[in-house]
């Protein structure tokens, strides 16, 4: 199940997180996962800097954070988007969010339509 939310949204979404990972891909594709503790900021998540993320940003700017569940079978946050770096920091620009748990990770019968009974947008 996946429960869009809206980028406006995010700041009440990432209460209920703590740290995450910040993925980026290298230009082989590699992918590199370094834990991160954003802050939201004008609606830029900013991370602390990192010399590898910042490697793989300068040639491809698309990263995407991932925050687990705090409680078994809860939601996943994932945030994609466009990231810049420098000696200070990793800036990434949200484009989309979703709140994110498998359908058979719900407490009761999946729906029909595949959702599991309990989806909510983020209020």
């Amino acid at each position: 199940m996946s429960i869009p939310v809206e980028i406006p949204k995010l700041a009440e979404a990432l209460a209920d997180f703590g740290a995450g990972y910040l993925l980026t891909a290298a230009a082989d594709g590699r992918v590199k996962a370094v834990t991160v503790e954003p802050t939201l900021v004008d609606g830029v998540l900013r991370c602390p800097a990192s010399r590898g993320s910042a490697r793989n940003l300068a040639g491809n700017p698309a990263a995407t954070l991932v925050f687990w569940p705090r409680q078994e079978h809860g939601c996943s946050l994932l945030v994609d988007g466009t990231a810049t770096a420098d000696d200070e920091a990793i800036a990434l620009t949200p484009e989309t969010a979703v709140l994110h748990r498998p359908a058979d990770h719900a407490d009761g019968p999946v729906a029909g339509d595949g959702c599991g009974h309990d989806c909510s947008p983020v209020a």
